[in-house]
């Protein structure tokens, strides 16, 4: 039977290449061939190891009363971060960066309080530069696109900045070892606005889980799943079609954080566990190429789209921990599926599930427990830091609240002196998943290891501080 087996695999497989269309079967050869010589660096930058310079895991800063605030990026994501800084007590909006002088005017007018008079930075494509280098800035605030945010966190950090950057903090293994060089080398915080971090049912089970009621975990689950397809050909969306581009170079797990950061933080992720090695796998693309051979007909300029091996569809990536976690993430930003991160935390005595659907939590195989019990869980669970903010960033919004309630807990770090929930270390941890992911689709979902970041000091950095035990007093501003 096993020779049979054997037999029926060797033919079926054979014979199953003659099946594949051509067009597949370019793609993915042209997606290998352009992957072998220019992946070989994140190898070699995943193999690296160094000593700690200084631990910026539960580094408190000194205390900053007033926040002074550079942005950079103005798009979607820049600008309603503005408005919604703008609500927080003890900042200073000071400058608004964006190559386009029109979106530095149209966000200031986004600005809901007083005290904020911004000099704008638009005059070229390094204006951002003149704008850290100023000595009344505390912090700089990126979102650009990807490619941009390492270079100006180094640059920020390098001339003695805070920084905030939108996810993910670097594209490639190498910098995100220049990322965490740069923050212990100036001590200066370098903290990536995961903002899914601070959703609500995800600080509710963070808090589950640190008080025992999952037992031990074993396993979790997180994704980005998020059709986005049209928006990817739309010059209307983003600047330059800049995400399209990224879609059109790589293949892998783009964008791993949304539905990383929160499990790794259930599971102490770099403070008592680390990351140890991935495998990933990608579906061929079906739709990217075809919507480009369309648009294309209608518009010239994307023919360049037209044949290019785009990013397969669906990723599913791998990780296993140090300690023999494992976690499960997907990405999917094209397929007309329902919106989902997943976000599922399984242990020794329970489970939790945020989609697709809606929070689920179980505590045996008899399936998810009833709604009162749910509420019940709930009320006893919901962490300090909800309690304290949690009606506030509804009120404001941003995806519900999270961005707010990740907007307010940066700045009441920094101008209490408390050390940051998300540090260098995290920064670059979840983001070279993304590079990372990209190799082992490239040589047959082979396994990579994934750096240590902490050079070792994951074994006794400590957990998250759910309780807010200091800080937790900054407050709101009415609008003007």
């Amino acid at each position: 039977m096993k020779s049979n087996r054997r037999s029926f695999l060797k033919y079926t497989g054979i014979f199953g290449l003659g099946t594949v269309g051509a067009s597949a079967l370019t793609a993915c050869s042209v997606m290998k061939t352009e992957g072998n010589g220019e992946l070989d660096h994140i190898r070699k930058a995943a193999g690296r190891t160094r000593a700690q310079q200084f631990n910026m895991c539960g580094f408190a800063a000194p205390k900053i009363d007033t926040v002074r605030i550079g942005f950079v990026g103005l798009g979607n994501r820049g600008s309603a971060a503005v408005e919604r800084v703008s609500y927080i007590d003890g900042v200073k909006i000071s400058g608004l960066c964006d190559v386009r002088p029109q979106r530095a005017a149209e966000t200031k007018a986004r600005i809901k309080t007083m005290g904020h008079d911004p000099v704008f930075y638009t005059e070229n494509a390094e204006s951002w530069k003149k704008l850290c280098e100023r000595e009344d800035i505390d912090l700089i605030y990126i979102a650009t696109q990807w490619d941009l945010h390492t270079p100006i966190a180094l640059y920020a950090m390098e001339h003695g900045k805070h920084v905030a950057v939108e996810i993910p903090a670097a594209t490639s293994v190498e910098d995100c070892w220049r990322l965490v060089e740069m923050s212990e080398k100036t001590k200066k915080h370098c903290v990536m606005l995961e903002n899914c971090c601070y959703d609500f049912f995800e600080l509710l089970t963070l808090n589950m889980a640190r008080q025992g009621f999952f037992g031990e975990i074993v396993h979790c689950e997180g994704a980005y799943i998020h059709d986005i397809l049209e928006g990817l050909f739309s010059k209307d969306k983003r600047y330059d079609l800049w995400r399209l581009k990224e879609n059109a170079k790589r293949n892998g797990n783009l964008y791993p954080t949304h539905g990383l950061g929160p499990v790794c933080q259930v599971l102490d992720i770099n403070r008592g566990d680390r990351l140890d090695f991935l495998v990933s796998v990608s579906s061929n693309d079906f739709m990217m190429e075809q919507l480009a051979e369309k648009r294309a007909a209608e518009d010239e300029s994307f023919k360049q789209y037209v044949g290019k091996p785009f990013r397969g569809n669906m990723n599913t990536t791998t990780i296993r921990t140090q300690k023999g976690k494992t976690i499960m993430l997907q990405h999917d930003v094209t397929s007309p599926r329902p919106y989902s991160r997943i976000h599922l935390v399984s242990g020794t005595k329970g489970i939790a599930q945020k989609y697709p659907l809606e929070p689920k939590i179980a505590t045996s195989h008899e399936g998810w427990l009833d709604n009162s019990t749910f509420k019940k869980l709930e009320a006893q669970y919901t962490p300090a830091i909800t309690k304290k903010v949690g009606a506030m960033a509804k009120e404001i919004g941003g995806h519900g609240g999270m961005d707010f309630l990740m907007d307010w807990r940066l700045i009441d770090c920094l101008r209490n002196g408390l050390p940051m929930d998300m540090d260098v270390y995290d920064a670059a941890a979840w983001s070279a998943i993304g590079p990372l992911s990209e190799w082992s689709v490239a040589n047959r979902s082979g396994s990579i290891d994934i750096p240590d970041f902490t050079g070792g000091a994951w074994k006794f950095n400590k957990p998250l501080d759910l309780e807010l035990k200091v800080g937790g007093t900054t407050g709101v501003r009415k609008a003007k």
